[in-house]
């Protein structure tokens, strides 16, 4: 049995992932970080995009779509706090293509500042999504 650690995925609404865990990969703010048991205490602000889990016993890693929060490392379990968190099946491509290009747009029609800040967080959104679902498609096949 290899050694595994605990990992809690909650966004605001839900608890959306509990269980064991080889590793985990996560999109921290200075890049992807890969955290396996026994990894040294860590707290660090993540990005959006896709958080890997390597289950024990099982081929296929889960992804797990993150919109940005916080990750944090104690001995033995992992616990990532996101406003935002979901299945990486449960993500809607026509829906996240729709979002993009309206983000795309509202950058371009910007009447102040604060909009364009606003249009680029839902762009960058966006396309983690997407890049998210193209990581899943790639782990399916």
């Amino acid at each position: 049995m290899a050694m595994t650690l605990h990992i809690d995925i909650v966004s605001a609404e839900a608890s959306i992932y509990s269980g064991l865990a080889e590793f985990i990969v996560a999109p921290a703010e200075m890049g992807e970080v890969g955290i396996y048991p026994r990894h040294t205490p860590l707290l660090t602000r993540l990005k959006p995009g896709s958080v890997r889990i390597k289950a024990p016993d099982r081929e296929e890693e889960d992804l797990i779509y993150v919109s940005g929060g916080i990750l944090e490392v104690q001995p033995g379990v992992i616990t990532i706090l996101s406003d935002t968190a979901m299945r990486g099946a449960d993500l809607d491509e026509a829906r996240v293509l729709e979002a993009k290009r309206a983000a795309e747009e509202a950058m371009r029609d910007r009447s102040s500042a604060m909009d364009y800040a606003r249009a680029q967080a839902e762009l960058a959104e966006a396309v983690a999504q997407l890049a998210a679902i193209q990581k899943l498609r790639k782990i399916k096949h």
